[in-house]
């Protein structure tokens, strides 16, 4: 059973360490969304969900709509078939590099409970130079569970359909500020946006209605969005995820570069999406007059569920703003708590000049 959460007693780092840990990826987010509504329930006025059930919380009654979206799903598996020695055949769920994959352990989920297996691959020892060159297919690999037999693997419960996650629990790095976990795409947006429903909670007028917004299946399509965006008909949104951190070895040029610790995200460009100019302006204002750091993100490929919130109806005004993040899309992603500190300090900023006639101007 959950345990209920106090209005005025709160733990950020235990909400994302519930957050990060448990299992949901995409068209599998039930228990994600259940972790959320547990945190976000007592600083909220109202919660409901959409029919494909992303997680909708208000804070405020009247007002223009601020919606605040992260999604919940994160990147996993889904078991395909059970060879004949009890080994199991998988499809992605989201963008894995095939080179993340081999020997890391995953978690089966069937109906019968979780089970630990581990992605195997032919050994490097065995390949040909040109094929250990080449890399590894994704459809070459397996999940070994350690059974004999097919027969062994249907008494456990296992079948196609499935689905499988990263097996990385929420883990403190040496340095304090710094964590690393499985899912921190996107479950960090979904505590910073519960975050800012509690800080919001604390005495901070805003002249408008927040919505908390836990998006499904941004990782396949961003599909939760469309349907999130149609129940809240937002006024104007911020898309909350992940950004690719560049302070690694090697990374060679970017066009932007990100770094732990010096600030959240605030991206301009991605596949999906152009950040909204005046909405950008003010961002930056905000950002300015409340000492918040900040760094530009420019992406090639890929995007946020801004791309699809942006389109809803006649448009609405659109950012998206984030975290960096190192190692995005594997079992260990590291984020920096002072960035998310500074995200949710800037949000809290951005809701309360958000009133009507601000929001107005941003169209006009």
């Amino acid at each position: 059973m959950l345990q209920t959460i106090s209005p005025t007693r709160h733990s950020f780092a235990t909400m994302l360490q519930e957050l990060v840990d448990v299992a949901g990826p995409p068209g599998n987010e039930k228990a994600v969304r259940e972790v959320m509504k547990k945190w976000a329930e007592p600083w909220s006025d109202e919660i409901i969900t959409d029919r494909l059930g992303g997680l909708i919380a208000r804070k405020g009654l009247s007002g223009p709509k601020v919606m605040l979206a992260a999604h919940l799903d994160e990147i996993g598996f889904m078991v395909t078939n059970i060879t004949e020695d009890g080994y199991l055949r998988f499809q992605t769920l989201g963008g894995w590099w095939s080179q993340v994959l081999p020997a890391q352990r995953v978690e089966v989920h069937t109906r019968k409970g979780k089970l630990l297996g581990i992605i195997g691959s032919k050994p490097p020892h065995l390949m040909p130079n040109e094929d250990r060159k080449k890399g590894i297919n994704i459809e070459d690999l397996f999940i070994d569970l350690g059974l004999e037999s097919r027969e062994e693997a249907v008494e456990l419960g296992i079948r196609p359909g499935d689905f499988v996650i990263p097996y990385s629990p929420y883990t403190q790095l040496s340095n304090p500020h710094r964590v690393v976990g499985k899912a921190m795409d996107n479950r960090i947006g979904c505590a910073v946006v519960t975050e800012v429903l509690y800080r919001l909670s604390q005495g901070v007028r805003h002249p408008n209605q927040v919505f908390a917004v836990g998006t499904v299946m941004e990782e396949v399509g961003r599909r939760g969005a469309k349907t999130a965006t149609a129940v809240v008909r937002p006024d104007v949104a911020f898309a909350i995820d992940v950004g690719i951190a560049t302070d690694t070895p090697k990374i060679g040029f970017t066009p932007t570069h990100l770094h732990l610790g010096k600030g959240p995200v605030l991206a301009l460009y991605d596949a999906g999406h152009i950040a909204h100019q005046p909405l950008l302006q003010l961002a930056r204002e905000a950002a300015e007059e409340e000492g918040i750091p900040y760094q530009y993100e420019v992406v090639q490929r890929g995007g946020t569920d801004a791309s699809h919130i942006h389109v809803y109806g006649t448009g609405v005004p659109t950012l998206t703003l984030g975290v960096p993040s190192r190692y995005i899309h594997s079992h260990t992603s590291v984020i920096d708590q002072r960035d998310v500190d500074h995200l949710v300090d800037w949000l809290v900023a951005l809701t309360a000049r958000l009133d009507r006639l601000t929001i107005d101007k941003l169209t006009r």
